[in-house]
């Protein structure tokens, strides 16, 4: 029976040793663990209540708090794994019942010291589990400046793009309100960004998958959306301006598929790594012409007709609109066009394009 109790010991000791490398020492993704079985637990309950509102402001206040507490959670989780694995060791090497070595094993464990048994054969465990709980403390505190760092750097982004593509943002939107200024030139340097935050995103939210549920801080703001809409600009200037520089724009589109990818991966979501061109969108052809519409409205200029971009547009966004959409409705995005369902039926919210306020000049 000794033995039994302290081989599980062992094991539930060395268990959540391994999840916490994996989740805050090692800097790879890690599919599974008991970290993140621990945050799919906390997520349930609060989507659950969030199913159950009508509006996105209320859906939001909901899921704020949810991926933050999931951290804590987290926290207490492996110390109470190795509460629990440390008094199984102490229970299986002495003649301590069960009660007095869950206290044997937390007085250590939290460097309290009340409880020492002044046996030799608990030396050895009594010292390990000392040591244990705060680096685990250590390790987690450390953890956290990483975790906000990265959150602000793909904050920071998704803020300046609300300028450049509306709250919540849209592809064609981005187009329009540069046609508008003026400034199509520039948006070279938008995707190259783009093609940076993407990479930047793919790396942080695959080390750190609790990043995927972190909110912004307003509720018309989304990463994923925000993303979304830079992906559908690029494919839309690719499709209506070929003659227009490619380099950029192709670049920032491929960042911003690959990011979905790993993302999706690590989520354990399938999908097809080769997608072909013709494939059927969800997004419907009268949909696009009312994003086209809204580009034309404030001058974007176009080398094709609708029909003829419509077949490049579809094979650029067959890569990237699945994955989207999926994470969208995880997530419970703003519902902004062209992003897909939700759980729960909500009102899309539509951009407006600021009305151009500039002296009119005669000639």
């Amino acid at each position: 029976m000794r033995l039994l109790l302290g081989i599980a010991g062992a094991v539930i000791v060395l268990g959540g040793f391994s999840s916490v490398l994996h989740s805050l020492v090692i800097p790879r993704p890690t599919p599974t663990g008991l970290g993140r079985i621990v945050q799919r637990l906390v997520h349930r309950p609060f989507r659950l209540l969030a199913d159950r509102l009508p509006s996105a402001e209320a859906k939001d206040r909901v899921l704020a708090p949810m991926a933050p507490l999931a951290i804590v959670v987290t926290l207490i989780t492996w110390l109470g794994c190795f509460l629990i694995g440390y008094a199984l060791l102490e229970a299986a090497v002495s003649r301590l019942g069960v009660r007095d070595a869950l206290t044997e094993s937390g007085s250590s464990l939290f460097t309290l010291g009340f409880a020492s048994g002044d046996r030799a054969t608990l030396n050895a465990i009594d010292f390990c589990a000392a040591v244990t709980g705060p680096i685990v403390i250590g390790l987690q505190i450390g953890y956290l400046p990483a975790l906000y760092g990265a959150y602000q750097r793909r904050e920071t982004e998704v803020t300046l793009l609300q300028a450049r593509a509306g709250s919540p943002a849209w592809g064609p939107e981005i187009l329009a309100r540069y046609a508008q200024v003026e400034l199509l030139d520039n948006l070279t340097e938008l995707f190259r960004t783009w093609e940076r935050w993407s990479a930047d995103v793919s790396e942080s939210h695959t080390t750190y998958p609790v990043l995927i549920h972190f909110r912004s801080p307003k509720v018309t703001r989304n990463w994923l959306i925000a993303l979304l809409a830079v992906m559908d600009a690029a494919a839309l200037r690719l499709s209506f301006n070929p003659s227009q520089p490619q380099a950029e724009v192709r670049m920032a589109l491929r960042a911003g598929f690959v990011c979905l990818r790993e993302i999706a991966t690590i989520e354990g979501i399938a999908y097809d790594q080769d997608p072909h061109p013709d494939d059927a969108l969800q997004l419907s052809y009268e949909d696009f012409l009312r994003g086209v519409e809204r580009m034309a409205a404030q001058g974007h200029p176009r080398e094709r007709t609708p029909e003829e971009a419509w077949p490049h547009f579809r094979g650029w966004r067959v890569n990237y609109e699945a994955l989207a959409y999926r994470l969208a409705r995880d997530i419970d995005a703003v519902p902004a066009p062209w992003s897909g369902t939700r759980r729960t039926d909500v009102t899309i919210r539509t951009p407006l394009t600021p009305i151009d306020r500039r002296p009119v000049t005669s000639e």
